[in-house]
């Protein structure tokens, strides 16, 4: 049931965030528990978050397309069928193999802010607004960079013609997709309370004034019609001309809190290709995206500080293996809150960061057996200050492999569930520009990750390569999840490489998480009877369910492995 969004703040005292997300919420909320085989297949791998997706990325392997063209594929039918995670209103990172020159190369089509943004915009006064009063509506709205992206790799990794990747998404759109069970419950829970906002998200979401429902057929013209111009016409369709002018009216004219997006910010989009990060882990790479990402240099940071550990002679998600991962984590959040931002901004220091002595130190530090308590970043003297960046993003990831060996890892999101809950054109614009410090600093101590016109904020986005031994492919992998994504990526990374766990198994494995906060352990799973445990280690520790979406491909002597988290919708299906 529904009611108007302002009528429900009259009546019942109700505040923008008073129903599921708040700073200590997940992203999106655990909607259930679907164990999925292990797929096979001996020339392609796809594996995304919604089966629509995965089968239309296979349709388009099937037909000798390359992975970036069964990727545009996928995401464009997530925009349609898992609108609360990702689409065309969103941003984007990629890391691909490129088989026909052996070389890893990754693409950036991150948001940026607006050119008008200043470092205080989410300030009120002298204290940042709640990321309650941030997260809804215009305000919040950083240029999309996903259409523009996806152009960019197709004209370097395309092998289809742009315009037929989009047949699929644009057929169901016009037809009617079947609602999963995991969008009709974030809805009837009212994750995001934006929603509930008279306009074209309530109308499309709620018709009737209900919340679609699992089960239901839900067709949308309006994107149909917004995916077929930009597969006639390509990017100039989404940042120029009569869409461009709908977004920044709607981001602009935003009831509540209007945004500061203009036709200049839509049409100066450009996506970066930028280098991979890599980082050694018994004698294999561990490659990802670097900054605006932390992703790469977080999960690499994990991994170096618990190499000197016999990570492989410690039981699968034993008491010992947690207590040492919990501790890595920890100096791994801190010094990504401290230096880690856009790079066309701000200094940052990589090479320290991720230097093996350095590491080493640190990785010394770890105590034995009890906690090591809030643990402080590394010194590199470049004057950064204290950061207020609350992430939450709300993402999708997808892995694929094409007959030519080409291998890709993407992890794409509107930020937030439902993002900004602004809808032009049949899709959800993001919510990004609240993955910047609200806070920027003061005086001299300024935040690294502070809003700036044209930057790109922050992502905990993991999107990850693992090369083996001869410096081939071996995984690709990555997750949603929002911060949590470098605790996501790097557990299942150990599973595989340490304890060799079959491909089904790692993305089902308990998880746990600790951001230089506290100890998270996965609701409804064995490890909630550890909690005592770990509480006389001297750890704080939170029992909640764990959202994670992993998707992971494996090369294997006959051709391809695919998993799909359990936690989510998604599957694998290779060819």
């Amino acid at each position: 049931m529904r009611i108007g969004f302002k009528a429900l703040a009259l009546c019942c005292g109700f505040t923008a965030m008073s129903a599921v997300a708040t700073e200590e919420a997940e992203p999106e909320a655990a909607t259930g528990f679907a164990l999925q085989k292990m797929a096979s297949g001996t020339n392609t791998m796809a594996a995304t978050a919604n089966p629509y997706a995965t089968k239309a990325a296979a349709k388009i392997l099937a037909r000798g397309g390359s992975a970036v063209d069964a990727a545009i594929a996928a995401q464009m039918m997530l925009t349609l069928t898992e609108p609360q995670s990702s689409g065309i209103g969103g941003g984007f990172f990629m890391v691909y193999w490129d088989a026909s020159k052996q070389q890893l190369v990754s693409l950036d089509g991150r948001e940026t802010a607006p050119m008008a943004a200043q470092p205080d915009l989410f300030m009120r006064g002298d204290k940042p607004m709640r990321f309650a009063d941030a997260v809804v509506g215009g305000h919040s709205v950083g240029v999309p960079g996903v259409v523009a992206g996806m152009y960019a790799a197709h004209q370097r990794y395309g092998k289809l013609p742009w315009s037929t990747l989009f047949d699929d998404a644009i057929a169901l759109a016009q037809q009617g997709f079947i609602v999963s069970p995991r969008l009709a419950a974030l809805l009837d829970r009212e994750f995001n309370p934006g929603l509930n906002r008279d306009g074209a998200a309530a109308d499309y979401f709620a018709p009737e004034d209900e919340w679609l429902q699992a089960g239901d057929r839900r067709d949308n013209p309006e994107l149909a019609a917004t995916l077929t111009a930009i597969a006639e016409q390509g990017p100039v369709a989404f940042y120029q001309g009569k869409l461009a002018k709908q977004i920044v009216a709607a981001v602009q004219q935003d009831p509540d809190h209007p945004g500061l997006l203009t036709e200049a910010d839509l049409a100066a989009y450009q996506p970066k290709w930028r280098e991979p990060l890599c980082q050694p882990y018994r004698g294999k790479q561990v490659c990802g995206m670097g900054p605006p990402s932390s992703g790469a240099v977080a999960v690499g940071q994990i991994l170096s500080l618990l190499e000197p550990f016999a990570i492989d002679k410690m039981a699968v998600n034993g008491d010992k293996f947690i207590h040492h991962y919990a501790q890595a984590s920890r100096i791994a959040y801190a010094d990504r809150a401290h230096y880690l931002a856009d790079p066309d901004f701000v200094e940052v220091p990589l090479a320290q960061l991720l230097n093996q002595d350095y590491l080493a130190k640190r990785s010394a530090e770890i105590p034995v057996a009890k906690d090591a308590g809030k643990v402080s970043h590394g010194e590199f003297n470049l004057g950064h200050g204290a950061d207020a960046t609350a992430a939450l993003p709300s993402t999708s990831h997808m892995v694929m492999a094409d007959k030519e060996g080409n291998l890709l890892s993407l992890t794409a999101s509107i930020e937030m569930g439902f993002g900004s809950t602004v809808m032009v054109g049949g899709f959800l614009l993001n919510n990004e520009l609240t993955d910047f410090s609200r806070h920027p600093g003061k005086g001299k101590q300024l935040a690294a990750n502070r809003v700036e016109g044209g930057k790109r904020p922050r992502s905990s986005m993991a999107p990850t390569i693992v090369l083996d031994d001869n410096g081939q492919p071996l995984l690709a992998l990555g997750s949603p999840g929002g911060s949590r994504i470098i605790n996501y990526v790097s557990q299942v990374t150990l599973s595989l490489l340490d304890w060799q766990l079959p491909l089904n198994q790692a993305v089902a494995l308990p998880r746990v998480s600790h951001r230089n906060d506290y100890l998270l352990l996965e609701q409804g799973t064995e490890l909630e009877q550890r909690k005592a445990a770990f509480e006389l280690r001297g750890y704080k520790v939170k029992v909640a369910p764990l959202n994670s979406g992993v998707q992971v491909i494996k090369r294997t002597d006959n051709g391809w492995q695919g998993a799909a988290d359990p936690r989510r919708e998604g599957i694998a299906i290779g060819g």
